[in-house]
């Protein structure tokens, strides 16, 4: 049988330096001088004790997270968990590096999608494009992961990312820090730039599935918290669980946290398949099934410009 492909060699790209962003780097928040508006909670609290055991004993703090917390302006939240050697690992799906290296060579990011997709404008933004899946290629080419493979290109040009040290990914390369993305094909918008190469993507994407797959093997006693990717975050965390569990890691003495701002009311109790929120991921595969047999998991339904600020201050003080 003959299949039919749609051929991307003609695919139209813009230059984002004209472009209007939604998030800019001035705008960024800086820990120390922003705090959120609302008291942290009891629960909150108890994760923030959790997180302090787990950094001192050495244990593992995954840090897994959607591209809203880059939009959302919490990028220095981050680079500065990492500084101070509470995170461990950071991981994202692919919109979340995109964000993450558009601010660091643009100085802004997050187009207006209601109307550029109209004209299928939408992420044609040649630079974007071009400058991952060159860094992909290359990460391909040399046995490097997604995140290593961005960060390493930033570091060789440096000239055009004059806002590197905002850069999460960047920061975490340059820390020692896995940052690890979590890509599905066919999702984010450099798929759609006439050189990318999904073998490159495929193959740096998988190295940093092994990679996260090992620091989910060594988080017994440790803390894992998903920031509101409610597709893959909590898939790719159940999946690595399970290989970790099958090659005989301890991994059931675990704290789980997930944040997002869907309200799963009692999410501890059991639900069946007429209730919508059985098929919210989260809510299984992080905040109940990882912990059935020890540990524990919890759901908070609050805005990231809340959560993230009171965990620094809860953890790391303020001022």
């Amino acid at each position: 049988m003959q299949y039919n492909e749609l051929d991307f060699s003609k695919i139209k790209t813009e230059s984002a330096f004209h472009r209007h962003n939604l998030v800019c780097i001035d705008t960024l928040f800086t820990p120390g001088k922003y705090h959120a508006s609302t008291a942290p909670t009891d629960e909150l609290k108890q994760l923030a004790e959790k997180i302090i055991a787990a950094s001192e004993n050495n244990r593992q703090v995954i840090w897994s997270q959607g591209a809203h917390v880059i939009k959302n302006g919490l990028s220095r939240f981050l680079i500065e968990f990492m500084r101070k050697g509470i995170i461990t690992h950071l991981s994202g799906n692919g919109a979340c590096s995109i964000h993450d290296f558009e601010l660091a060579y643009l100085g802004g990011t997050s187009e207006n999608v209601p109307t550029a997709i109209e004209d299928g404008s939408f992420g044609m933004w040649e630079e974007t494009g071009r400058w991952m899946n060159e860094a992909l290629q290359t990460g391909a080419a040399n046995g490097w992961g997604y995140g290593e493979s961005l960060a390493r290109y930033i570091d060789t040009h440096r000239e055009r990312f004059p806002y590197r040290e905002d850069c999460v990914l960047y920061q975490a390369w340059k820390l020692g820090v896995p940052a690890t993305y979590h890509i599905a094909l066919g999702t984010d918008i450099i798929h759609q730039h006439p050189i990318v190469d999904f073998a490159a993507i495929g193959k740096t994407s998988g190295i940093d599935f092994r990679r996260y797959c090992y620091s989910v093997s060594r988080m017994d006693k440790g803390v894992f918290m998903n920031f509101g990717s409610a597709v893959i975050g909590a898939e790719v965390f159940l999946k690595a669980l399970s290989i970790s569990r099958n090659l005989g890691y301890k991994t059931f003495d675990i704290t789980t946290a997930n944040f997002d701002l869907i309200d799963l009311g009692d999410y501890r109790s059991k639900i069946g398949y007429d209730d919508p929120n059985y098929y919210y991921r989260p809510r299984k595969n992080i905040v109940n099934r990882p912990v059935s047999r020890g540990g524990i998991g919890w759901h908070f339904c609050m805005d990231h410009k809340v959560s993230i600020p009171n965990l620094y201050d809860l953890i790391l003080g303020k001022g």
